[in-house]
């Protein structure tokens, strides 16, 4: 099998060199997903507003690859302070029934177009 680039309009277009996702075999590789609101065409004002975005934005890529967030694997989420840490909690794990992924969540210095939270995912179909 080879690799497929997965592209959608209903999540933001990528800043600088890379796709929204890749499919190869059974799993769909997405790229990290600042907390931009499509219909703005910006990052959200808060944090919390940003982790909707980031998880929605997640969404409509694996809606376009054939999946879904029931799917997903594997997630790293991105903070730039950890002082965010329960409030991306309480957001992320509204999108899940209870059955949640594996997770890394770590801390950076920043991220670009200075969002405070940016969500990858492998998910498979």
């Amino acid at each position: 099998m080879e690799k497929q680039v997965i592209a959608t309009t209903n999540a933001p277009g990528a800043v600088g060199p890379y796709v929204q996702a890749t499919r190869f075999d059974n799993l769909v590789y997405c790229s990290g997903q600042l907390g931009i609101d499509v219909a703005l065409g910006k990052l959200a004002a808060s944090v919390e507003e940003q982790a909707h975005c980031s998880m929605k934005n997640l969404g409509a890529i694996l809606k376009e690859a054939g999946s879904d967030y029931s799917k997903i694997l594997k997630t790293t989420i991105f903070l730039t302070d950890m002082n965010d840490f329960a409030t991306v909690n309480e957001v992320y794990k509204s999108y899940f029934d209870g059955q949640y992924p594996a997770r890394s969540c770590i801390q950076v210095a920043k991220l670009p177009l200075g969002g405070q939270v940016e969500i990858e995912c492998i998910a498979a179909l």
